[in-house]
């Protein structure tokens, strides 16, 4: 049997693969990510995600709180999901400068809406001039607040549980709960409370259209 002999490595060697071996370890650790105190505030959803408002584009060629189309790199302020990922469900909020808060659902928009300031530093509620969500039925922008929606149906969201699809009409939203179950609401039937449990529900997969 031939055995090899290797030089043997010099401290600074030794030094270097350690090193090596830290950040390899660093890499395919993602938790580590996150600090022995931001981990528990991770878990309790009280991690702050960055998402600014897009700022409106004269250039677009709409009216200043006209529904937009959602951009791809736009996340939810509420939950960091990217809206275009799930167009189906995707919802917004123009304040009266033109900028727009994107929205992966119509449950975050009414999360957003109690409480604006925890999610966009210095925005009021009486900034807000239009809000839109995604008809069902045909797939065009409506106005949220004059929308009807279905709560506890069997259409998921895009985290996986229930959310609030919305309809342009109350026979419309009527005929999808006659199909997938639930109980159809106005706006201002959406309380805290709901909204509470629904959020509770949910987690980062997702979802199919809920037509």
């Amino acid at each position: 049997m031939v055995t090899l002999r290797l030089p043997a490595l010099k401290p600074l060697h030794w030094a270097s693969l350690a090193g090596l071996a830290l950040a390899v370890c660093l890499l395919f650790t993602p938790w580590r990510t996150l600090s022995a105190d931001a981990a528990p505030l991770a878990a309790a959803g009280e991690v702050c995600i960055v998402a600014p408002p897009t700022p409106y584009d004269p250039k677009s060629g709409l009216g200043l709180h006209e529904a937009r189309v959602v951009p791809a790199d736009a996340r939810c302020p509420v939950c960091g999901m990217f809206p275009a990922r799930s167009p189906d469900w995707a919802a917004q909020i123009i304040f009266d400068n033109g900028d727009t808060q994107f929205f992966d659902s119509p449950l975050s928009l009414f999360l957003y809406l109690q409480d604006i300031g925890r999610y966009t530093r210095g925005r009021q509620v009486n900034e807000i001039a239009a809000s839109y969500v995604k008809d069902v039925s045909s797939g065009g922008w409506i106005s949220a607040h004059e929308a009807f929606y279905v709560s506890g149906s069997d259409a998921m969201g895009p985290m996986r549980a229930g959310n609030l699809p919305a309809f342009s009409s109350a026979a419309a939203a009527l005929r999808f709960a006659s199909a997938r179950g639930g109980a159809i609401l106005e706006a201002r039937q959406i309380s805290p409370h709901l909204l509470h449990g629904l959020n509770g529900e949910r987690r980062h997969v997702h979802a199919s259209p809920p037509g």
